[in-house]
């Protein structure tokens, strides 16, 4: 039978741990798998509510998480799972990691001759939020500390955006202010539930979300995917607003450089995908949060499945004139049917983002 795991997600190491408390208060079959990184080494620690089974420092040749799994995580997952005695894990990741590379390890990694799957079963993932700093903290522009204390180069906003992309269940130490709650129905996927870190048990934190669903435990490979991008289907109110922005035309390169902080800046989470002209079997991506805006490849369009290019971008803002902002801007830099069929230029002045054409 396999391990049920629960990934818990949160900027704040002392939020982290508090619901890793939760989750393992009167279970005593839990453990919990947690880390932390510091340049050159990563900190192990397994516990049950009752005992530490393990403090370790790991040497790693980058205090990254992507070696961080490579080196310890998945090994680690697999021997818990292998030796059958946790009826439950808890993977809290280190403070301002993102779950998806942890999601997609989990779901199609493997430990030898094994593969993950075979060994555990992502029954949800939980995000843990401060309320009251939620939507500065989001749509803000402040940065993540590195390694070494200085400011890095990752948004906050960037960073938890990720995390409330998969959240199962996202629990909220502090008041949440009622435009605060709106935003988080509008960028979080429908049906993840929002409870206050105090009020929870283990019940709650380990409850099998993606388990219970058919089909749902598969889904990090989707929500994530900018290609399959949908609305909430949140309603727009407080000031909260989500735009929709779907074409089958492309965007006209030139005129994107230059409207791209009248379309992408300010205080959004915007999602999507698009394509240019210049490039027409190249699906582009477009990621905005916490003021940062990336834009790069994810792919190609499939006609053997019938794919047509189209461009959908899913914008959520809370200042007003920026829905109009941002809806004016889009429609211009949106390419004619001329345009769109007859790039004949060797350069299309994206290079930097989208590589050479």
């Amino acid at each position: 039978m396999s391990l049920p795991v629960t990934v818990l997600t949160s900027m704040d190491p002392v939020l982290r741990d508090s619901a890793t408390a939760a989750a393992l208060w009167g279970r005593p079959g839990a453990v919990l798998l947690r880390y932390d990184l510091a340049p050159g080494r990563l900190h192990r620690l397994a516990a049950t509510v009752e005992r530490v089974l393990e403090d370790v420092r790991v040497p790693v040749e980058h205090a990254c998480l992507g070696c961080a799994l490579r080196e310890d995580v998945l090994p680690t997952v697999a021997a818990l799972a292998r030796a059958g005695t946790a009826e439950h894990l808890v993977l809290a990741l280190p403070a301002a990691a993102e779950p998806l590379a942890v999601l997609q390890a989990l779901t199609h990694g493997v430990d030898g001759p094994d593969a993950l799957a075979d060994l555990v079963a992502v029954a949800g993932v939980v995000s843990v939020v401060h309320g009251p700093g939620l939507l500065e903290d989001l749509l803000g522009d402040e940065l993540v500390p590195g390694a070494d204390g200085e400011e890095g180069e990752r948004a906050v906003g960037e960073v938890l955006a990720h995390q409330l992309d998969e959240a199962d269940l996202v629990l909220v130490d502090g008041d949440l202010p009622a435009r605060s709650a709106v935003l988080l129905d509008h960028v979080t996927a429908p049906g993840c539930v929002v409870a206050d870190l105090l009020a929870v048990d283990a019940s709650d934190v380990l409850a099998p979300r993606r388990l219970a669903t058919p089909g749902l435990a598969a889904e990090p490979l989707r929500r994530s995917d900018l290609r399959a991008v949908r609305p909430s289907g949140a309603r727009d109110r407080l000031g909260v607003f989500t735009l929709d922005l779907h074409t089958p035309a492309p965007l006209h390169p030139g005129r994107l450089l230059e409207e791209i902080e009248a379309v992408g800046a300010g205080r959004l989470r915007a999602r999507g995908y698009f394509w240019v002209p210049s490039r027409p079997d190249v699906v582009c991506a477009w990621d905005g949060a916490g003021g940062q805006l990336s834009i790069g490849t994810i792919g190609t369009w499939d006609g053997r499945r019938g794919e047509r290019p189209r461009t959908r971008l899913v914008v959520t803002g809370v200042d007003e004139g920026d829905a109009d902002r941002v809806s004016a801007a889009f429609e211009r830099i949106l390419a004619t049917p001329a345009e769109s069929t007859a790039w004949t230029a060797p350069e299309d002045g994206l290079e930097p983002w989208l590589g050479d054409r």
